[in-house]
């Protein structure tokens, strides 16, 4: 590992552009390569076995880019394979996921208040922002909502119209959120949605984007070990495991510029 080398990124799909572009923004001498499990999305409903078999996968093609850290961009990947990608990566690159900086920043912002949670069942699911919450000791109450057709919803364009507000209202509304003093948007498709989110709550709620938040924790973490890149040139090289020029078109919404995909089928 040098300060040049570069920050790996990967999610099953375009959500985790959020946090790679929110990462580019904060960091942009940075070299990025991102990986999106396109012919495997959404994780949000594999089962934690598949998630980790492909996890695993990825980190070997990011491992072969001599990444300094591995930034698995999406919550249910995060859940289920962190543990084993940690371990598998061993001390050849930094791994971090986009829950343990949610739940350090709550630690400092939120001590003794509500806080609501929306993600992926997979995420949900798996209780592990409620355990991690409970952990801190520190009177934070979380309420959690599995939000199942925002991911996919997203995935296919349909977001900032009639469809999408009805839909994301309709899961707002729910009592399970009721109460809430914060709204943490636990998987990174959700930042793409946030308006009609602020639109809601009427801007009485804050509204936690994890995207930004993993972006300050990696640049804490580089920074306090040296690896921060200071070099003007930089080099971002995106992978998805299916492509096709819909979704190409699609990513260039989420990133925010036009973005070149290559092919690269995991499995062959």
């Amino acid at each position: 590992m040098n300060a040049s080398s570069p920050i790996g990124i990967f999610d099953s799909g375009i959500g985790g552009l959020t946090v790679a572009h929110a990462v580019t923004r904060l960091l942009p001498n940075e070299n990025i390569i991102y990986f999106g499990d396109t012919a495997h999305l959404p994780y949000g409903d594999k089962s934690s076995a598949a998630i980790q078999a492909y996890s695993i996968k990825i980190c070997n093609v990011l491992l072969q880019q001599k990444c300094k850290v591995i930034l698995i961009a999406c919550n249910s990947a995060s859940a289920a394979a962190y543990e084993l990608v940690k371990e598998y990566v061993g001390s050849k690159a930094k791994v971090i996921n986009v829950i343990d900086p949610v739940i350090d920043y709550i630690d400092h912002h939120y001590r003794g208040k509500t806080v609501g949670l929306i993600g992926t069942k997979q995420t949900v699911n798996s209780n592990i922002y409620r355990k991690k919450t409970d952990a801190l000791g520190k009177d934070i109450v979380l309420k959690s909502l599995a939000t199942p057709l925002l991911a996919p919803m997203i995935e296919e364009g349909f977001f900032n119209n009639n469809i999408s507000e009805s839909i994301i209202y309709q899961y707002l509304a729910n009592e399970e959120l009721s109460g809430i003093e914060a709204l943490i948007l636990g998987c990174t498709h959700y930042p793409l949605i946030k308006s009609q989110i602020d639109s809601f709550y009427k801007e009485n709620i804050t509204i936690l984007d994890t995207s930004e938040i993993v972006a300050a924790a990696l640049k804490k973490y580089l920074s306090q070990s040296s690896l921060l890149n200071n070099l003007n040139a930089y080099i971002r090289h995106f992978y998805v495991s299916d492509y096709t020029q819909s979704f190409e078109r699609s990513t260039q919404i989420f990133f925010g510029e036009q973005i070149r995909l290559e092919h690269y089928p995991l499995w062959e």
